[in-house]
């Protein structure tokens, strides 16, 4: 008897703690948890660190206002070292373990894509804040920056019109480098200029005095830079250094993000970028951002527009959030895919384009000076993405290839 009473005891001991676990779990209910995926160490740390303090402050404005649907929102980090496998690791830990709502961060595209993969198959939604050279069509995955389709369609003619025909490629050996440099062969082709030579380099390389050789005999109107990472940022004081500042320099990501600071003067002096932002932005919203962010994080050398990208997407999830009134992985991405999802930005207005999951954003054309000061010289406002729509047939409010789309193809 006194064992069986004992035993019934146990059984009620277990309940209430399987009850009290239960009641516990309701604090979930009234957190929403967003997955972040950045590499604040590594390689692509001086990128990804201000992209992660973008994030908190993203997290700290919304939780200062009330919180996304009444619930607090909290960041989950997991540093992915700039490494894709630990990026992998991190999106199956946030997926499977930490029962995360959104999956955002990342900085390198093979990240993205492996990112991207696990998202698919575990139907969860992923942000993906950042410059890139385009092209993905997946059902899950929406990218909050402006994207090469539509910045070096606009950087390419600027550069053509202004200084000559004869265009020059150098990037790094891997997706971003090569399909960047397709981009720019097929504007290229567009706006009736020659791509008269290029050259794609392994990330580890940091010696140039042959490809500026290659450079110098092939005499370019313009030079495309799409170099990566620490030991390739090398080339741009090589190549100041070998006086060759007189032809002007166009690239997608420099002095987006602070590089003008980083680099002694001259090394990109010449060089245009169209770009989401710039910290000289001067507007309401722009100084009113820098100011949060700088009093958050006052040693923060400089605010681009990967960090503005990476704030700007955690507000675009909040909006979205709330006009769906629920974190419901298709009830939010049905509400993104209804282009009423806008977000008055840092950088002026950005609106999700549902049938492409990009977005119609302002880009700005950029001039580093000698002394490395920085130009806005002009404004194109409200670019619209139309290559995957329009060239490739995608409508992802439709049905969604879950792959990566890119001009290479087209060339083949």
């Amino acid at each position: 008897m006194k064992k069986t009473i004992s035993v019934i005891l146990m059984i009620c001991f277990m309940l209430s703690l399987l009850v009290g676990c239960s009641k516990g779990g309701s604090d979930k209910e009234d957190t929403i948890k967003i997955g972040y995926l950045q590499d604040i160490s590594g390689d692509y740390s001086i990128a990804g660190l201000p992209k992660y303090h973008a994030a908190q402050v993203a997290v700290d404005q919304i939780n200062e206002e009330g919180g996304i649907l009444g619930k607090k929102v909290e960041l989950d980090a997991f540093d992915t070292q700039s490494d894709t496998t630990k990026a992998q690791e991190g999106a199956k830990k946030l997926v499977l373990q930490d029962k995360v709502d959104l999956i955002t961060g990342c900085y390198s595209s093979p990240a993205r894509e492996a990112v991207r993969v696990i998202a698919e198959q575990n139907n969860k939604l992923f942000f993906y804040n950042n410059v890139y050279e385009g092209g993905d069509a997946s059902h899950n995955l929406f990218c909050t920056s402006i994207t090469e389709d539509t910045q070096l369609k606009t950087l390419t003619e600027e550069m053509v019109n202004q200084y000559g025909k004869k265009i020059y490629t150098i990037g790094a050996d891997y997706s971003w480098g090569q399909i960047s440099g397709a981009w720019v062969k097929k504007f290229a082709e567009e706006y009736g200029a020659e791509v008269v030579g290029e050259e794609y380099l392994p990330l580890t390389v940091s010696q140039f005095s042959d490809s500026i050789s290659k450079i110098q005999a092939a005499e370019p109107d313009v030079l495309f830079v799409f170099l990566v990472g620490n030991a390739q940022s090398a080339f741009f004081e090589q190549w100041a250094n070998a006086g060759m500042s007189d032809i002007p320099m166009a690239c997608t990501v420099n002095l987006s993000n602070g590089e003008q600071k980083r680099f002694a003067a001259p090394a990109l002096a010449n060089m245009y970028v169209t770009t989401l932002y710039a910290e000289e932005l001067d507007t309401d919203a722009s100084k009113a951002f820098v100011e949060r962010f700088r009093k958050m994080f006052p040693d923060e050398d400089y605010i681009g527009a990967d960090a503005c990208a990476e704030y700007s997407g955690i507000m675009l999830y909040k909006e979205a959030v709330e006009k769906a009134g629920s974190t419901d992985t298709e009830i939010v991405i049905d509400t993104l895919e209804s282009g009423n999802i806008s977000y008055d930005s840092p950088a002026g207005l950005i609106t999700v384009d549902g049938k492409s999951h990009q977005v119609i954003a302002n880009q700005y054309l950029v001039k580093c000076e000698e002394d490395h000061s920085i130009s806005i010289l002009k404004t194109f406002e409200k670019v619209v993405p139309t290559w995957l729509t329009e060239e490739m047939g995608v409508d992802l409010t439709a049905s969604s290839p879950n792959k990566q789309f890119t001009p290479i193809e087209i060339e083949e």
